[in-house]
């Protein structure tokens, strides 16, 4: 059976975007790209919420890599690879290759991917991850912490509790660490 990956690239306080939305603060170095990218190879399916999705789909055209360092052009031809689910009720169409687009969040329907895929999954966005975390359906996180904390904004985790066991850290040059979970 596939795994159900979140990760997300985070302050120290906690949070993927401060009180104005902003994210900037969050920008990886070419290590810590790196890391993201290891992460993220073996997965087939991306599953997104609208948000997270509207960012990450520049990364569709190849030419959003072009003279960009190595690690960026190896994360834009993995983001393109895979399959991407995006979950929303107002985007009119995906726009992007290898996606599609679903109304609504099916967790029995996302249990049945995880039984039958060949790759693992990843799951991108908090309140996306938090249905998912809510359904019993995510078996690893991956956080990120950055150097900085916001003092509020959007929560990485959800508002409710996970029970987690610490199965690595890994500390980067430019701060940032890698905490990695298993869900209990």
């Amino acid at each position: 059976m596939a795994k159900l990956i979140y990760s997300a690239i985070t302050s120290a306080d906690g949070y993927i975007a401060d009180r104005d939305g902003q994210f900037d603060w969050a920008r990886p170095d070419a290590e810590v790209h790196a890391a993201v990218n290891d992460l993220l190879r073996p997965a087939g399916t991306y599953l997104y919420g609208r948000r997270i999705f509207e960012v990450m789909r520049a990364w569709d055209d190849p030419s959003f890599a072009e003279g960009a360092p190595a690690v960026i052009a190896d994360f834009s031809r993995l983001w393109r690879a895979a399959d991407k689910i995006v979950y929303s009720s107002t985007l009119e169409a995906a726009y992007t290759g290898r996606t599609r687009l679903e109304r609504h969040f099916d967790a029995d329907a996302v249990r049945e991917l995880k039984e039958t895929a060949h790759a693992d999954l990843a799951i991108g966005g908090a309140g996306l991850a938090a249905e998912a975390f809510t359904a019993g359906l995510v078996d690893e996180v991956h956080l990120f912490p950055a150097p900085v904390s916001v003092g509020g904004g959007t929560a990485a985790m959800p508002s409710f509790r996970v029970d987690l066991e610490l199965v690595g850290l890994r500390r980067f040059a430019s701060g940032f660490a890698h905490l990695h979970y298993r869900v209990r």
